[in-house]
């Protein structure tokens, strides 16, 4: 077994007195893909809000590279080498893909987002040279002068990841990532994500389509009412009689 990179420790998070996520443990080794599956509403994407502070647990701590996040800003995270992909691409409808993976760099390097002209003529040589190269990682350097806000949704989902990329995070959250493309989209995007493993970056996938996740995942951890139901190895996941009768299904 790899080192171990995230730990999720006996979280708990409630909205209104209805449980969200009730005694959640999860262990994320290095370097591995960990996806996280379960029906609407089992709190998956609760859990990658935790992660990345955007909410905080009522109980429990969630430990990245031996750094406890819970309690810091989402920003902070970011600057320990945590990014995360939202289901909904976020990016910036009316500026380039060049600017718009160029922005964070700026702000990551900084420390905060404050973009002043100094930093900018100092860096902006340097930061666009790797934002070029990471377009044409994620395929989308022949479109690098077009207005985000044109682009199709799987083109955005590309560019967003683009825009994490160039933070080099060590840990990438990614919530839904094929969700509404179409099939080629999809195949696009698998191989994408594969080329970044063969990185040796950590991802924690969250995912609907089960052909993404049997394609790319080393672990899979099962959510259900909040709870993890099963967790292991891809195959050993789909034949789990608590996985099919909760989430899976007969068909799978």
């Amino acid at each position: 077994m790899g080192d171990l990179v995230l730990h999720l420790d006996n979280i708990n998070k409630s909205f209104g007195g209805l449980s969200a996520l009730s005694d959640v443990n999860l262990h994320v080794e290095e370097g591995t893909t960990h996806a996280i599956i379960g029906p609407n509403g089992a709190g998956k994407s609760t859990l990658l809000n935790v992660c990345i502070g955007r909410l905080k647990p009522d109980t429990g701590k969630v430990t990245f590279a031996g750094e406890v996040l819970t309690g810091r800003e989402p920003h902070e995270i970011t600057q320990l080498g945590v990014a995360r992909v939202f289901q909904t691409p976020e990016i910036f409808q009316e500026m380039t893909l060049l600017e718009n993976v160029m922005i964070p760099a700026f702000s990551h390097r900084d420390g905060a987002f404050r973009l002043n002209a100094n930093k900018l003529l100092s860096k902006q040589g340097e930061i666009r040279d790797e934002a070029e190269h990471i377009l044409e990682d994620v395929g989308l350097k022949d479109m690098m002068l077009t207005e985000a806000g044109s682009l199709s949704r799987g083109d955005k989902r590309r560019l967003e990841l683009g825009m994490c990329l160039i933070l080099r995070p060590r840990l990438l959250l990614l919530d839904e990532p094929t969700a509404g493309m179409a099939r080629h989209d999809t195949n696009q995007t698998i191989e994408l994500l594969k080329k970044i493993k063969s990185r040796g970056m950590t991802k924690v996938i969250i995912e609907h389509d089960m052909h993404v996740v049997f394609s790319l995942a080393d672990k899979v951890s099962v959510l259900a009412r909040g709870q993890i139901i099963a967790g292991g190895d891809p195959q050993s996941v789909r034949e789990d009689p608590k996985v099919k009768e909760a989430y899976l299904g007969g068909a799978h």
